[in-house]
């Protein structure tokens, strides 16, 4: 069971780990106020009246059609601190921590079982019938 938990908790920040640093960009495309696609790992569809907006924004100067690019970053660098960075309160805190932890449980000796391997001998004759002894 403990070794079950710790894969577990292990493989949980692994994830927590890449997911925090993986980063990815939302984009979405409006045509006026509507909104027509949103994607977030490939380019967006253009509406139907791309070509026909593109003409009439030579036209009129003022483009209807917008792309929209949210970008959501993830960690740059992960910070890797050591023992020797820490106060000296900390480092106090943790020792005494991990003695006082790994010397709470004192460790049982595996149980001695002297008969462990004897066979009783064969028995020739039932003992009970033979002395005609029955418990009732």
């Amino acid at each position: 069971m403990k070794v079950l938990l710790h894969k577990g908790f292990s493989a949980i920040l692994a994830l927590l780990v890449l997911f925090s640093t993986v980063s990815f960009t939302i984009e979405k495309h409006f045509c006026g106020d509507v909104l027509v696609d949103v994607s977030i790992f490939t380019e967006v569809e253009k509406c139907a009246m791309e070509a026909y907006e593109i003409a009439l924004e030579k036209i009129t100067k003022i483009p209807c059609c917008k792309d929209k690019i949210d970008v959501v970053k993830g960690q740059d660098e992960l910070k890797m601190s050591s023992f020797d960075d820490l106060d000296l309160e900390q480092q106090r805190f943790i020792i005494v921590y991990t003695y006082s932890y790994t010397n709470l449980l004192e460790y049982l000796q595996k149980e001695i079982i002297p008969h462990k391997d004897y066979s009783p001998p064969n028995l020739v004759t039932n003992i009970q019938v033979l002395d005609q002894v029955f418990i009732i």
